[in-house]
């Protein structure tokens, strides 16, 4: 997918950060949108800045509703015609480690950052197979790198969703459909606001969370622009973002040691 003009480009999560970036980007190129989000507010405030002319239509969704996605795939597919985008980026964190994380916890973070991943591919990849045409982008993260502290249900979130990405690599071969897996590092977006701490966080919390607050740095602008740039180019994953590549280096180089070399790369 070299060019983005006309294509219909759904993306979750559209109401801030990598999401809005990436709609005001492709809008710009083009593309028609399907913009989703479970905050309404946030949502009409990315439509309102999306270039004047863009089709677009914006829906509230919740993601981790298996319902609500699948009513939205019918939705966007009455609505467009089809879609040749799917940019799963809804989600969010959690901080706490494993030790400290309740289930219920847990139960929440995975069903918006993995779950909703599997309900959305699930529900647009017959569409997609259909045209014999499509992309489909599943946002990990460098947490589906390497495994760190107080992030533990993220990691098995993230972790799943490369995986899920990988296999699908094999699996959709020659149908016309392709799928990516994109691994941000310190993007600056609400992330550290929106994100939950769970309820008997301590001491290990507070340390990661200081370690966010001094990572998250690079631009959202930035990493939707490295997005595209991988959709272009037929990339099968981008990593991208603030000390994104120190961190896909170390678990490949050193993937028993890297336990420690986190800890002074990121000051933790």
């Amino acid at each position: 997918m070299r060019n983005f003009t006309d294509k219909v480009a759904v993306i979750t999560g559209a109401g801030s950060g990598i999401g809005r970036a990436l709609a005001i980007a492709l809008a710009t190129e083009g593309a028609r949108l399907a913009i989703s989000d479970i905050d309404e507010r946030s949502l009409r405030e990315t439509g309102h800045l999306l270039p004047p002319g863009t089709g677009v239509r914006s829906y509230p969704l919740d993601v981790t509703s298996q319902a609500a996605v699948f009513a939205h795939a019918e939705a966007v597919r009455d609505d467009f015609g089809g879609a040749h985008l799917l940019i799963n980026n809804a989600g969010s964190a959690l901080l706490g480690s494993f030790e400290h994380q309740s289930l219920d916890e847990m139960q929440w973070l995975i069903d918006l950052d993995l779950w909703s991943v599997i309900y959305c591919t699930k529900a647009f990849l017959p569409i997609m197979l259909s045209q014999r045409e499509g992309c489909i982008v599943n946002m990990s993260s460098i947490a589906g790198l390497m495994g760190m502290p107080a992030l533990s249900s993220y990691n098995i979130a993230k972790f799943a969703v490369r995986g899920m990405t990988e296999s699908l690599w094999s699996e959709l071969e020659g149908t016309g459909v392709r799928a990516m897996c994109i691994h941000p590092g310190g993007i600056r977006t609400n992330i550290d606001q929106a994100s939950r701490r769970c309820a008997t966080a301590g001491e290990i919390e507070a340390r990661m969370d200081a370690v966010n607050k001094r990572t998250l740095r690079t631009p959202p602008e930035r990493c939707a622009a490295d997005i595209l740039k991988g959709i272009r180019r037929g990339k099968r994953r981008v990593v991208t973002g603030y000390r994104s590549s120190s961190v896909d280096w170390l678990a490949r180089l050193l993937p028993d040691a890297y336990p420690a070399l986190f800890a002074k790369v990121f000051g933790f």
